[in-house]
């Protein structure tokens, strides 16, 4: 089969598109900037943009499926408008795209923030209402892609949503938010821990999911992608555990957090690393639910996810491995 994929360069679609190949598909690829992630792989790459409606009908001709996974993630509000641009008019483009072309199955990757967090004393499952007018400039732009996505869905596109959560693993080239977060542990990049954590999950385990989506699952549908909330002391521990090496077990409080912002975003300036932790950060850390649950997944798909001990082994591997030709590793 032809199937197009947008985002091919990010994280979960660098290795999507490594798993399709090896199924023996023909990627179509949009490309925008850079192609790092993509470079060895034998793909048809589309010069394009999800904000220039003419580039994707070439994208999107005579191939038998769509992952729609190009997004603007961000943790930093959208002081240029270009989260929202991305993530919704974007979408509206694709899928106009889409309906236009008939494409026969349109497979769109939102995120569990599309959904509210709120009551977090409550498990979350895919009847947890969107996002409305109050959250996170990102929350926002992934709820109004998804009512984009339904609403093209009741004019006949053949869409399914999936909502991962926190993606974590190998290969991760860049590397993504997450593995910033791991190799900034490793090596002593973060002072100290806050409490809070996320819902981890395999970016293997996603992938798999997407790729069975093609022919599964039912259209018109969202799905949760979950796997483990660990907090971040217990993924600290695990790292340390697993690389025999010592890394930050200090927690301060989140007040203290909250107050010393400025003094975080310093010490990273000057340990020449993005902060991980920004005003969104910790509200998304705070507010993060503990139990999502993946039973619809598990019924469609058979999804089963794997240990995040596994996870974190082979992404610790992965980075090592590589190591001599990167700065992953100091």
């Amino acid at each position: 089969m032809t199937i197009a994929v947008t985002g091919a360069n990010g994280h979960v679609g660098s290795n999507l598109c490594r798993a399709l190949k090896a199924q023996g598909h023909h990627v179509r690829a949009l490309t925008h900037h850079h192609t790092t992630a993509i470079r060895d792989l034998d793909l048809e790459c589309i010069q394009g943009d999800l904000l220039d409606p003419s580039s994707l009908p070439a994208l999107l001709q005579g191939v038998d499926g769509c992952f729609h996974l190009a997004a603007s993630i961000s943790i930093q509000g959208d002081q240029s408008g270009m989260v929202w641009k991305i993530n919704a008019e974007g979408t509206r483009n694709m899928v106009n795209c889409a309906l236009e072309m008939q494409t026969p199955r349109f497979i769109h990757f939102s995120s569990i923030h599309a959904l509210q967090q709120h009551p977090i004393d409550q498990g979350i499952d895919e009847t947890r209402p969107l996002v409305e007018n109050k959250g996170l400039a990102y929350d926002k732009s992934k709820a109004e892609g998804e009512r984009i996505v339904m609403h093209a869905v009741n004019q006949g596109l053949q869409a399914i949503i999936l909502r991962p959560t926190a993606i974590i693993g190998p290969a991760d080239p860049e590397p993504s938010l997450t593995g910033k977060a791991v190799l900034q542990l490793l090596n002593h990049q973060i002072p100290a821990l806050i409490p809070g954590g996320y819902d981890w999950v395999d970016v293997r385990d996603v992938v798999d999911v997407a790729v069975k989506a093609i022919s599964k699952g039912t259209i018109g549908e969202s799905y949760l992608i979950s796997g483990r909330w660990a907090s971040l002391k217990e993924l600290s521990g695990l790292i340390s555990q697993i690389s025999a090496r010592k890394t930050p077990g200090v927690v301060m409080p989140m007040w203290l957090a909250h107050v010393g912002l400025p003094f975080i975003s310093l010490y990273s300036r000057l340990a020449g690393v993005p902060p991980l932790y920004r005003k969104e950060t910790l509200q998304i850390i705070a507010e993060g639910n503990r139990n999502i649950s993946h039973e619809k997944a598990h019924r469609d798909f058979g999804y089963v996810p794997r240990p995040l001990e596994q996870t974190i082994g082979d992404l610790l591997d992965w980075f090592e491995e590589r190591q001599n030709t990167t700065t992953f590793i100091q």
